[in-house]
């Protein structure tokens, strides 16, 4: 009988990489078919420049730099999408066009590809447009036909524009200025719902970095005296849920041991609401995540875990 010796990992799992970036881009349909149904025929517009020129970037670096064309995987098409949700409706449509040859480009392909960058792409496509093009970027319309100019919540909580904070139904249904894949918290959960009960993630990273921005925002209301609906304000507005479950869980630039995703979660959120509080920008989801994307590979170094059979003997 002939043996065949193969190095570690003897354990294999049927998922791939096209079946779990299948996974994630049915997991945010009912959010992009939110972002068009509340900001119309602009949204829809965004989506598709995003995802085609994100596909488009990746295929013909690879192709001109010899490489195996890997579009297949669908890694790029989440890249895309991921930046048109992170978009306001009203942005010009180059817009979409430059973040997604920056985020493809630059912070994947630069790097070596899926599996080598050390930051989220979509994240540092998203931050890259706001540095560059930040009226275009913090230019925000209600949702609806008339497509009325307006502040976002968060922006009227940290007191930079003036303007009335919406319901709270209203905020966790969608129908409330910001990025157009940001607004709807139901839509964002059902699309979590799909990736836990695929197990695509786990809620450790997710739980963690909404608890702890929950936990500073009722220190915050007990502190200034506000009600405590500012607990779910700072909740439900700007991209926390959609950066939380979506960006936040990223395989590559997140940790893989438990406790280092717990303390990457926590860092996750102090930083985001450090920003929201102290900063001159009112969102951080971004920013925070991408700062402890720096920071993930030091976690997982700290808290290896100890190899069987390693370890010193107990002197008797």
């Amino acid at each position: 009988m002939q043996k065949v010796l193969s190095s570690a990992p003897h354990m294999r799992g049927r998922e791939t990489t096209s079946r779990i970036m299948l996974d994630v881009l049915i997991a945010l349909m009912p959010t992009s078919v939110c972002a068009v149904y509340f900001f119309g025929l602009n949204a829809l517009i965004l989506i598709l420049l995003s995802v085609g020129t994100a596909v488009a970037t990746e295929g013909l670096i690879q192709f001109f730099t010899g490489k195996k064309v890997t579009i297949g995987d669908l890694s790029a098409a989440v890249t895309g999408l991921l930046i048109a949700l992170n978009l306001p409706s009203g942005v010009p449509f180059y817009l979409p066009v430059v973040g997604s040859v920056f985020a493809i480009a630059i912070v994947k392909q630069c790097f070596g590809g899926l599996g080598s960058n050390f930051v989220n792409p979509a994240l540092a496509g998203r931050a890259f447009l706001l540095i560059s093009f930040p009226v275009a970027m913090t230019s925000w319309v209600t949702p609806g036909v008339d497509a009325v100019a307006t502040a976002t919540p968060l922006a009227v909580m940290s007191g930079t524009s003036e303007g009335t904070m919406p319901m709270l139904m209203d905020m966790f249904l969608g129908n409330m200025p910001g990025c157009i894949g940001e607004v709807s918290t139901l839509a964002l959960l059902a699309g979590a719902v799909y990736l836990l009960v695929r197990k695509v993630i786990n809620i450790r990273i997710p739980a963690v970095y909404i608890g702890t921005v929950a936990l500073i925002a009722l220190i915050e209301a007990l502190v200034t005296g506000s009600e405590l609906t500012l607990v779910l304000q700072h909740v439900l507005a700007g991209g926390l849920v959609l950066g939380a479950f979506f960006m936040a869980t990223d395989y590559v630039t997140s940790p893989v041991s438990p406790w280092a995703q717990v303390i990457f979660a926590a860092g996750c959120g102090a930083v985001t609401m450090v920003i929201r509080l102290f900063g001159g920008y009112p969102e951080g989801v971004s920013f925070a995540i991408l700062f402890m994307n720096l920071f993930a590979p030091l976690l997982d170094r700290k808290f290896r875990p100890r190899v069987f059979g390693v370890g010193e003997v107990a002197a008797k």
